[in-house]
């Protein structure tokens, strides 16, 4: 099943996580992000996303990253914050910047950890 996530920094340099309110992986965190909806394109989705776990509007650039994770393939794109305004929502239970030192002592998604170096999170 094709996802799309987004790798959102603030001007300092951190990251945007989501804490999953559902599962799999309900209570860990992880980059905004899910499936595809029926003809949108994974830029799309990764702005949708974005939009509806974290209420923050994004422009969609780069593509970063495609991971398998069990039955998902998961396409990362960089992404830059054009409005909003930062809650959680949809399926997330919390929102919050992290600094690339703090995401070592957050509960993170195990497919998270596995890619932080290629997203340059480490």
């Amino acid at each position: 099943m094709a996802c799309a996530g987004a790798v959102v920094r603030d001007s300092s340099g951190r990251v945007l996580l989501v804490q999953r309110a559902q599962d799999p992986g309900r209570g860990l965190w992880s980059l905004p992000g899910g499936r595809l909806e029926p003809g949108e394109s994974p830029e799309a989705a990764a702005a949708r996303e974005v939009r509806e776990e974290t209420g923050l509007l994004v422009n969609v650039g780069a593509e970063l990253l495609t991971v398998e994770i069990g039955d998902y393939d998961v396409t990362d794109f960089a992404a830059t914050i054009v409005g909003g305004e930062l809650r959680a929502g949809d399926d997330a239970a919390d929102v919050r910047w992290c600094t690339p030192a703090e995401l070592a002592a957050l509960p993170l998604t195990p497919s998270m950890y596995d890619a932080l170096p290629a997203l340059g999170l480490t």
